[in-house]
């Protein structure tokens, strides 16, 4: 039984391929299709079982439990979904990056499913990331921009590495400094409704170290981030210590978060005005969501020699709308470090990135950490390459709650 796997990038119509091969199908390598009852596992297919629970109250994949798909986690309803197509009885499945937004143990067990599937149907798996292919699958290709499919060789190089060549500018203004550490969570633990979910979490976090954060999903990675951002009451009485302050010694939350550059990519959603990306950098000196006054010429010429960094400053007055999604994050993260923050967080940053855009924000992210003296934390479910964090702190799931491990 053939399968295939086809790469395909963040600007691929991929809605349009999907339709072609179960409706019209003029693709040559897959014309052993065109007499076979085929369906798709998608964001967008989920969505539409959702939106027919919320809006018709019909439970067509979830018909046997009583949990709706909307409450469940991204890899929950994969799984509810994947059993519900399964048990249609198709002759072949067609499945959109189903390993995106699943932490390890998810993507393993959706894997060994997938294996065990191909023994029954034939498998088209659309992937944004070349890791991500499943080994059993011989067949793989190419899928471009305009539509064509190209054979190629996962075990190749697919992606040129990205250097960006230009210093990042001085910011206007230097952020007080801080003794280290400028985070320091010492033996913190954290209950909700007598429900462990940390315990005596010892995390030291100093000027200009890059760290990455893991952990499955429910270990507490968004527990821990909450600590650290000062938006979490659970710090109260506890030794959770803020850019030098104690928690509840009367420090201000927003006193802690003008020292903080934050990135999550659900953050580009509130851009979708028309800003330009000069406009888009210049209201990150002033943390707002466009621009209320004119901008001074220094605040301008930042802004510029950011979009150089970038290379984008052809792009200047584009709308950020505009550009693919790769270049709206490199975009919003200069924007989270446009003033030089003590820390930057960012929280899973390459999540439904191809591997070509992934590349571009890793090269990016380096060149912060090793040009400023700006702590990172970056949070991935991903071990993306070349990515070059000075230590690993991880959040291992156990019984009385989960433990934070150091590794290098």
């Amino acid at each position: 039984m053939q399968h295939y796997s086809i790469l395909i990038a963040n600007e691929t119509n991929t809605k349009s391929f999907i339709d072609s091969i179960l409706n019209t199908n003029d693709f040559s390598e897959f014309a052993a299709l065109n007499e076979l009852r085929g369906d798709v596992l998608s964001k967008h297919r989920i969505e539409e079982l959702i939106y027919e629970e919320e809006h018709h109250d019909l439970k067509i994949a979830t018909s046997s439990i009583t949990q709706s798909l909307k409450s469940m986690s991204t890899g929950e309803r994969k799984k509810i979904v994947l059993e519900y197509l399964i048990s249609t009885k198709p002759d072949y499945l067609i499945l959109d990056n189903p390993f995106d937004n699943l932490d390890q143990e998810a993507i393993q067990s959706l894997s060994t499913t997938l294996k065990n599937l191909s023994k029954e149907l034939i498998l088209i798996v659309l992937l944004s990331r070349k890791n991500d292919a499943p080994n059993f699958i011989s067949n793989t290709y190419k899928l471009d921009k305009s539509g064509s499919l190209e054979k190629i060789n996962l075990n190749s190089n697919l992606v040129k590495e990205k250097q960006f060549s230009i210093k990042i500018p001085e910011p206007i203004l230097k952020i007080d400094a801080c003794e280290d550490p400028l985070i320091y969570l010492k033996n913190v633990s954290v209950n909700y409704h007598d429900k462990p979910i940390l315990t005596n979490i010892n995390w030291k976090i100093n000027k200009g170290e890059f760290w990455q954060l893991k952990g499955a999903n429910g270990s507490g990675k968004t527990t821990v981030l909450s600590m650290i951002t000062g938006e979490n009451s659970k710090g109260y009485g506890q030794d959770l210590y803020l850019f030098n302050q104690k928690k509840g010694s009367g420090e201000s939350i927003w006193d802690i978060k003008k020292k903080i550059g934050y990135y999550a990519p659900t953050l580009t959603h509130n851009f979708y005005g028309e800003h330009t990306l000069e406009h888009m950098l210049i209201s990150g000196l002033n943390d707002s969501i466009g621009l209320y006054k004119l901008p001074t010429e220094e605040q301008i010429n930042t802004a510029r020699a950011w979009l150089v960094v970038l290379d984008l400053y052809s792009k200047k007055d584009t709308l950020f709308i505009d550009l693919p999604v790769g270049q709206q994050r490199l975009i919003m993260v200069a924007r989270a470090m446009i003033k030089q923050p003590l820390l930057l967080i960012l929280d899973e940053p390459t999540e439904n990135l191809d591997d070509a855009s992934a590349s571009l924000f890793v090269a990016l992210i380096n060149k912060i950490s090793q040009e400023t003296s700006t702590a990172i934390i970056f949070v991935s479910h991903r071990n993306e390459v070349g990515l070059q964090p000075k230590n690993i702190f991880e959040l291992q799931k156990t019984k009385n709650g989960s433990i934070g491990v150091i590794t290098k």
